[in-house]
Protein backbone atom coordinates (compact mmCIF):
# COMPACT_ATOMS: atom_id res chain seq x y z
CA UNK A 1 0.00 0.00 0.00
CA UNK A 2 2.74 2.12 1.05
CA UNK A 3 4.84 2.07 -2.32
CA UNK A 4 2.83 3.48 -5.28
CA UNK A 5 1.71 6.40 -2.48
CA UNK A 6 5.50 6.89 -2.26
CA UNK A 7 6.34 6.38 -6.34
CA UNK A 8 3.53 8.91 -6.45
CA UNK A 9 4.50 11.76 -3.92
CA UNK A 10 7.38 12.68 -6.43
CA UNK A 11 8.08 15.01 -9.38
CA UNK A 12 5.06 16.32 -11.32
CA UNK A 13 3.29 13.51 -10.11
CA UNK A 14 2.77 15.14 -6.43
CA UNK A 15 2.19 19.08 -8.27
CA UNK A 16 -0.62 17.59 -10.35
CA UNK A 17 -2.33 15.89 -7.73
CA UNK A 18 -2.17 19.32 -5.68
CA UNK A 19 -3.75 21.58 -8.69
CA UNK A 20 -6.28 18.63 -9.10
CA UNK A 21 -6.68 18.52 -5.52
CA UNK A 22 -7.01 22.48 -5.64
CA UNK A 23 -9.89 22.13 -8.57
CA UNK A 24 -11.80 19.43 -7.14
CA UNK A 25 -12.11 21.99 -3.94
CA UNK A 26 -13.45 24.53 -5.73
CA UNK A 27 -15.96 22.15 -7.39
CA UNK A 28 -16.71 21.07 -3.84
CA UNK A 29 -17.68 24.61 -3.03
CA UNK A 30 -19.56 25.06 -5.99
CA UNK A 31 -21.72 22.31 -5.02
CA UNK A 32 -22.20 23.74 -1.27
CA UNK A 33 -23.27 26.66 -2.59
CA UNK A 34 -25.57 24.69 -5.22
CA UNK A 35 -27.16 22.75 -2.40
CA UNK A 36 -27.66 26.29 -0.44
CA UNK A 37 -29.45 27.41 -3.49
CA UNK A 38 -32.08 24.22 -3.80
CA UNK A 39 -32.72 25.24 -0.16
CA UNK A 40 -33.63 29.06 -0.89
CA UNK A 41 -35.42 28.05 -4.18
CA UNK A 42 -38.28 26.99 -1.82
CA UNK A 43 -37.76 27.68 1.72
CA UNK A 44 -36.23 31.43 1.91
CA UNK A 45 -40.21 33.20 2.01
CA UNK A 46 -40.87 30.13 4.41
CA UNK A 47 -37.94 31.45 6.59
CA UNK A 48 -38.79 34.77 6.65
CA UNK A 49 -42.35 33.94 7.61
CA UNK A 50 -41.22 31.24 10.45
CA UNK A 51 -39.08 34.45 11.69
CA UNK A 52 -41.95 37.08 11.98
CA UNK A 53 -44.81 34.63 13.35
CA UNK A 54 -42.65 33.92 16.65
CA UNK A 55 -43.69 35.08 20.15
CA UNK A 56 -41.79 33.65 22.35
CA UNK A 57 -37.64 32.62 23.95
CA UNK A 58 -38.45 28.99 23.17
CA UNK A 59 -40.43 29.04 19.89
CA UNK A 60 -37.88 31.66 18.61
CA UNK A 61 -34.90 28.83 19.30
CA UNK A 62 -36.88 26.09 16.76
CA UNK A 63 -37.34 28.95 15.00
CA UNK A 64 -33.73 29.79 14.41
CA UNK A 65 -33.28 25.69 13.46
CA UNK A 66 -35.74 25.19 11.24
CA UNK A 67 -35.42 28.69 8.95
CA UNK A 68 -31.28 28.08 8.65
CA UNK A 69 -32.10 24.33 7.50
CA UNK A 70 -34.48 25.95 5.02
CA UNK A 71 -32.26 27.87 3.47
CA UNK A 72 -28.89 26.79 4.45
CA UNK A 73 -26.88 29.84 5.92
CA UNK A 74 -26.80 31.24 9.11
CA UNK A 75 -25.85 34.60 7.75
CA UNK A 76 -29.36 34.55 5.79
CA UNK A 77 -31.46 33.97 9.21
CA UNK A 78 -28.91 36.27 10.70
CA UNK A 79 -29.65 39.02 8.12
CA UNK A 80 -33.28 38.27 8.28
CA UNK A 81 -33.43 38.33 12.04
CA UNK A 82 -31.61 41.69 12.02
CA UNK A 83 -34.10 43.46 9.96
CA UNK A 84 -36.83 42.46 11.76
CA UNK A 85 -35.31 43.61 14.87
CA UNK A 86 -34.76 47.18 13.17
CA UNK A 87 -38.42 47.35 12.19
CA UNK A 88 -38.81 46.60 15.60
CA UNK A 89 -41.22 43.25 14.65
CA UNK A 90 -39.59 40.93 16.91
CA UNK A 91 -37.86 42.40 19.99
CA UNK A 92 -34.02 41.47 21.38
CA UNK A 93 -35.46 38.98 23.92
CA UNK A 94 -36.67 36.76 20.67
CA UNK A 95 -34.04 37.26 18.76
CA UNK A 96 -31.45 36.19 20.99
CA UNK A 97 -32.82 32.48 21.14
CA UNK A 98 -33.22 32.74 17.25
CA UNK A 99 -29.40 33.34 16.94
CA UNK A 100 -28.50 30.39 19.06
CA UNK A 101 -30.58 27.81 16.69
CA UNK A 102 -29.36 29.61 13.89
CA UNK A 103 -25.77 28.13 15.08
CA UNK A 104 -27.53 24.73 15.33
CA UNK A 105 -29.31 24.83 12.24
CA UNK A 106 -26.24 25.42 10.07
CA UNK A 107 -24.39 22.56 10.92
CA UNK A 108 -26.81 20.12 8.83
CA UNK A 109 -24.49 20.92 5.78
CA UNK A 110 -21.27 18.85 7.22
CA UNK A 111 -23.87 15.83 7.68
CA UNK A 112 -25.31 16.07 4.33
CA UNK A 113 -21.51 16.31 3.04
CA UNK A 114 -20.75 13.28 4.79
CA UNK A 115 -23.25 11.31 3.27
CA UNK A 116 -20.94 11.44 0.23
CA UNK A 117 -18.65 8.60 2.00
CA UNK A 118 -21.35 6.76 2.68
CA UNK A 119 -20.79 3.41 0.37
CA UNK A 120 -17.56 3.39 1.96
CA UNK A 121 -18.09 2.34 5.95
CA UNK A 122 -14.96 3.09 7.46
CA UNK A 123 -14.32 6.47 5.74
CA UNK A 124 -18.34 7.28 6.31
CA UNK A 125 -17.26 6.33 10.02
CA UNK A 126 -14.81 8.97 9.92
CA UNK A 127 -16.55 11.72 8.06
CA UNK A 128 -19.84 11.53 9.99
CA UNK A 129 -18.33 11.50 13.41
CA UNK A 130 -15.98 14.97 12.22
CA UNK A 131 -19.76 16.46 10.97
CA UNK A 132 -21.64 15.49 14.05
CA UNK A 133 -19.02 16.57 16.77
CA UNK A 134 -20.10 20.23 15.57
CA UNK A 135 -23.22 19.69 15.67
CA UNK A 136 -23.10 18.15 19.19
CA UNK A 137 -20.85 21.06 20.69
CA UNK A 138 -23.80 23.70 19.53
CA UNK A 139 -26.25 21.50 20.80
CA UNK A 140 -24.41 21.23 24.22
CA UNK A 141 -24.02 25.16 24.16
CA UNK A 142 -27.04 25.87 23.81
CA UNK A 143 -28.16 23.41 26.95
CA UNK A 144 -26.04 24.95 29.00
CA UNK A 145 -26.61 28.90 27.39
CA UNK A 146 -30.16 29.26 26.72
CA UNK A 147 -31.32 28.76 30.29
CA UNK A 148 -28.80 31.18 31.86
CA UNK A 149 -29.79 33.76 29.12
CA UNK A 150 -33.69 33.17 30.25
CA UNK A 151 -32.40 33.93 33.84
CA UNK A 152 -30.46 36.80 33.45
CA UNK A 153 -30.40 38.15 29.68
CA UNK A 154 -26.27 38.11 30.05
CA UNK A 155 -26.00 38.11 25.58
CA UNK A 156 -28.71 40.93 25.27
CA UNK A 157 -27.25 43.05 27.98
CA UNK A 158 -23.39 42.35 27.19
CA UNK A 159 -24.18 43.01 23.10
CA UNK A 160 -25.99 46.40 23.75
CA UNK A 161 -23.77 47.77 26.16
CA UNK A 162 -20.62 46.83 23.65
CA UNK A 163 -22.69 48.47 20.65
CA UNK A 164 -22.42 51.93 22.49
CA UNK A 165 -18.71 51.61 22.36
CA UNK A 166 -18.74 50.71 18.78
CA UNK A 167 -19.48 53.26 15.86
CA UNK A 168 -20.98 52.39 12.50
CA UNK A 169 -18.56 53.73 10.32
CA UNK A 170 -16.08 51.55 11.42
CA UNK A 171 -17.38 48.14 9.47
CA UNK A 172 -17.49 46.99 6.24
CA UNK A 173 -17.50 43.76 3.53
CA UNK A 174 -13.98 41.88 3.64
CA UNK A 175 -13.18 41.30 -0.09
CA UNK A 176 -13.33 37.23 -1.14
CA UNK A 177 -12.56 36.92 -5.07
CA UNK A 178 -13.03 32.88 -3.68
CA UNK A 179 -15.79 33.43 -2.73
CA UNK A 180 -17.20 35.19 -5.57
CA UNK A 181 -15.98 33.26 -8.04
CA UNK A 182 -17.94 30.24 -6.68
CA UNK A 183 -21.20 32.40 -6.77
CA UNK A 184 -21.14 33.24 -10.12
CA UNK A 185 -20.62 29.78 -11.41
CA UNK A 186 -23.54 29.00 -9.23
CA UNK A 187 -25.50 31.71 -10.84
CA UNK A 188 -24.21 30.86 -14.16
CA UNK A 189 -25.63 26.73 -13.49
CA UNK A 190 -28.93 28.52 -12.20
CA UNK A 191 -29.26 30.60 -14.90
CA UNK A 192 -28.35 27.45 -17.32
CA UNK A 193 -31.48 25.70 -15.87
CA UNK A 194 -33.75 28.25 -15.72
CA UNK A 195 -32.95 29.08 -19.60
CA UNK A 196 -33.70 25.79 -20.60
CA UNK A 197 -36.94 25.78 -18.27
CA UNK A 198 -36.37 24.14 -14.91
CA UNK A 199 -38.59 26.22 -13.01
CA UNK A 200 -40.13 26.37 -8.61
CA UNK A 201 -40.15 23.36 -7.10
CA UNK A 202 -38.30 21.54 -10.46
CA UNK A 203 -35.54 23.56 -10.15
CA UNK A 204 -35.10 22.83 -6.08
CA UNK A 205 -34.95 19.46 -7.57
CA UNK A 206 -32.85 19.58 -10.21
CA UNK A 207 -30.25 21.90 -7.68
CA UNK A 208 -30.53 19.33 -5.06
CA UNK A 209 -29.39 16.53 -7.23
CA UNK A 210 -27.18 18.20 -9.16
CA UNK A 211 -25.30 19.17 -5.56
CA UNK A 212 -25.35 16.08 -4.42
CA UNK A 213 -23.46 14.87 -7.52
CA UNK A 214 -21.13 16.90 -7.56
CA UNK A 215 -20.26 16.37 -3.74
CA UNK A 216 -20.12 12.57 -4.16
CA UNK A 217 -17.77 12.99 -6.90
CA UNK A 218 -14.99 15.70 -5.28
CA UNK A 219 -15.49 14.15 -1.81
CA UNK A 220 -14.28 10.84 -4.07
CA UNK A 221 -11.53 11.83 -5.61
CA UNK A 222 -10.29 14.60 -3.15
CA UNK A 223 -10.02 12.07 -0.17
CA UNK A 224 -8.10 9.38 -2.63
CA UNK A 225 -5.61 12.41 -4.07
CA UNK A 226 -5.08 13.87 -0.41
CA UNK A 227 -4.36 10.39 1.02
CA UNK A 228 -1.95 9.91 -1.17
CA UNK A 229 -0.48 13.31 -1.04
CA UNK A 230 -0.41 13.44 2.48
CA UNK A 231 1.61 10.55 3.00
CA UNK A 232 1.98 8.73 6.47
CA UNK A 233 4.61 10.80 8.13
CA UNK A 234 3.01 14.08 7.30
CA UNK A 235 -0.23 12.75 8.24
CA UNK A 236 1.45 12.30 11.31
CA UNK A 237 3.19 15.59 11.79
CA UNK A 238 -0.36 17.20 11.34
CA UNK A 239 -2.31 15.28 13.99
CA UNK A 240 1.03 15.64 16.30
CA UNK A 241 1.03 19.83 16.14
CA UNK A 242 -2.75 20.39 16.48
CA UNK A 243 -2.98 17.40 19.02
CA UNK A 244 -0.55 19.38 20.85
CA UNK A 245 -1.87 22.88 20.42
CA UNK A 246 -5.20 23.05 20.61
CA UNK A 247 -5.28 26.61 20.31
CA UNK A 248 -3.08 26.48 17.04
CA UNK A 249 -6.02 24.93 16.20
CA UNK A 250 -8.65 27.21 16.86
CA UNK A 251 -6.94 30.38 15.22
CA UNK A 252 -6.50 28.03 12.14
CA UNK A 253 -10.35 27.94 12.13
CA UNK A 254 -10.97 31.51 12.61
CA UNK A 255 -8.59 32.24 10.38
CA UNK A 256 -10.02 30.43 7.37
CA UNK A 257 -13.21 31.20 8.00
CA UNK A 258 -12.82 34.84 7.81
CA UNK A 259 -11.01 34.40 4.82
CA UNK A 260 -13.78 32.70 2.97
CA UNK A 261 -16.29 34.28 5.76
CA UNK A 262 -18.48 30.97 6.37
CA UNK A 263 -18.14 28.59 9.09
CA UNK A 264 -19.92 25.87 7.03
CA UNK A 265 -17.03 26.27 4.26
CA UNK A 266 -14.81 25.61 7.01
CA UNK A 267 -16.09 22.83 8.97
CA UNK A 268 -17.76 21.11 5.43
CA UNK A 269 -13.88 21.33 3.96
CA UNK A 270 -12.63 19.50 6.70
CA UNK A 271 -14.54 16.57 6.11
CA UNK A 272 -13.10 14.65 3.50
CA UNK A 273 -9.57 15.00 5.71
CA UNK A 274 -11.41 13.40 8.54
CA UNK A 275 -12.68 10.65 5.79
CA UNK A 276 -9.57 10.01 4.71
CA UNK A 277 -8.00 9.64 7.84
CA UNK A 278 -5.99 12.71 7.56
CA UNK A 279 -7.47 14.44 10.69
CA UNK A 280 -7.94 13.16 13.91
CA UNK A 281 -11.27 14.47 15.67
CA UNK A 282 -9.69 15.24 18.76
CA UNK A 283 -7.15 17.40 16.68
CA UNK A 284 -9.28 19.24 14.56
CA UNK A 285 -12.33 20.00 17.02
CA UNK A 286 -10.48 23.11 18.10
CA UNK A 287 -10.45 24.59 13.96
CA UNK A 288 -14.74 24.30 13.97
CA UNK A 289 -14.56 25.97 17.40
CA UNK A 290 -12.78 28.52 15.39
CA UNK A 291 -14.50 28.35 12.61
CA UNK A 292 -17.74 29.62 14.53
CA UNK A 293 -15.33 32.24 16.18
CA UNK A 294 -14.69 33.30 12.63
CA UNK A 295 -17.95 33.29 11.22
CA UNK A 296 -18.98 35.95 14.27
CA UNK A 297 -16.13 38.22 13.49
CA UNK A 298 -17.40 38.52 9.46
CA UNK A 299 -20.79 39.19 10.81
CA UNK A 300 -19.61 41.69 12.72
CA UNK A 301 -17.85 43.82 10.21
CA UNK A 302 -20.59 43.37 7.90
CA UNK A 303 -23.27 44.77 11.42
CA UNK A 304 -21.80 47.69 11.71
CA UNK A 305 -22.70 49.48 8.92
CA UNK A 306 -26.12 48.02 9.19
CA UNK A 307 -27.19 50.10 12.13
CA UNK A 308 -27.49 49.83 15.61
CA UNK A 309 -30.13 46.96 15.70
CA UNK A 310 -27.94 44.82 13.60
CA UNK A 311 -24.29 45.40 15.36
CA UNK A 312 -26.32 44.03 18.63
CA UNK A 313 -27.74 41.12 16.91
CA UNK A 314 -23.92 40.46 15.51
CA UNK A 315 -22.49 41.43 18.95
CA UNK A 316 -25.27 38.75 20.52
CA UNK A 317 -23.66 35.95 18.05
CA UNK A 318 -20.18 36.66 19.25
CA UNK A 319 -20.39 36.91 22.75
CA UNK A 320 -22.68 33.46 22.42
CA UNK A 321 -19.81 32.07 20.67
CA UNK A 322 -17.35 33.33 22.82
CA UNK A 323 -18.90 32.42 25.63
CA UNK A 324 -19.35 29.13 24.46
CA UNK A 325 -15.92 28.26 23.44
CA UNK A 326 -14.78 29.83 26.70
CA UNK A 327 -16.67 27.04 28.57
CA UNK A 328 -15.21 24.18 26.26
CA UNK A 329 -11.71 25.24 24.93
CA UNK A 330 -9.74 25.62 28.26
CA UNK A 331 -11.06 21.76 29.66
CA UNK A 332 -9.78 18.82 27.77
CA UNK A 333 -12.48 16.42 29.27
CA UNK A 334 -15.19 18.94 28.38
CA UNK A 335 -14.06 19.19 25.01
CA UNK A 336 -14.20 15.35 24.91
CA UNK A 337 -17.71 15.44 25.45
CA UNK A 338 -18.72 15.84 22.07
CA UNK A 339 -16.02 14.26 20.57
CA UNK A 340 -17.29 11.19 22.59
CA UNK A 341 -21.37 11.72 21.60
CA UNK A 342 -20.36 12.15 17.67
CA UNK A 343 -18.07 8.81 17.89
CA UNK A 344 -20.84 6.59 19.23
CA UNK A 345 -23.25 8.42 16.65
CA UNK A 346 -21.23 7.53 13.88
CA UNK A 347 -21.17 4.00 15.24
CA UNK A 348 -24.68 3.35 15.23
CA UNK A 349 -25.19 5.48 12.07
CA UNK A 350 -22.52 2.54 10.18
CA UNK A 351 -24.35 -0.28 11.98
CA UNK A 352 -27.80 1.26 10.54
CA UNK A 353 -28.02 3.87 8.45
CA UNK A 354 -31.28 4.68 9.20
CA UNK A 355 -29.77 6.23 12.20
CA UNK A 356 -29.07 8.83 10.23
CA UNK A 357 -32.27 9.67 9.27
CA UNK A 358 -33.85 9.99 12.34
CA UNK A 359 -30.43 11.93 13.57
CA UNK A 360 -31.38 14.71 10.77
CA UNK A 361 -35.16 14.32 10.50
CA UNK A 362 -35.41 14.45 14.64
CA UNK A 363 -33.27 17.16 15.21
CA UNK A 364 -33.13 19.20 12.29
CA UNK A 365 -37.05 19.19 11.69
CA UNK A 366 -39.36 16.99 14.15
CA UNK A 367 -38.20 18.62 16.89
CA UNK A 368 -37.67 22.73 16.05
CA UNK A 369 -41.30 22.39 14.17
CA UNK A 370 -43.24 20.87 17.47
CA UNK A 371 -41.04 23.35 19.37
CA UNK A 372 -42.58 26.28 17.05
CA UNK A 373 -46.22 24.28 16.90
CA UNK A 374 -46.17 23.97 20.75
CA UNK A 375 -44.44 27.43 21.89
CA UNK A 376 -46.49 29.69 19.30
CA UNK A 377 -49.81 27.95 21.19
CA UNK A 378 -48.86 28.26 24.50
CA UNK A 379 -47.52 31.96 23.97
CA UNK A 380 -50.89 33.08 22.58
CA UNK A 381 -53.60 31.29 24.66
Amino acid sequence: MNEPINQSNSGWGIRLRLVLVLILLFVFLVAIELLGASFKAIGTGTAERLVASVNNPFAGLSVGILATVLVQSSSVTTSTIVGLVGSGQIPLSIAVPMIMGANIGTTITNTLVSLGHITRVEEFRRAFAGATVHDFFNVIAVVVLFPLELATGFLRRSAVVMAQWLTPELGGKLPNPLKDAVKAVTKRIVGVLEGIGVQNGWLAIALFLLALAMIVVALMYITKNMRIVMADRIEQMLNEVLGRSALLGLVIGIVITVSVQSSSITTSLLIPMFGSGILQLEGAFPIMIGANLGTTITALMAAMVAGEAGLVVALVHLNFNLTATLFFFPFKRLREIPIKCARKLADMAVTNRLWVVAYVGVVFVLIPVCGILIFNWIGSS
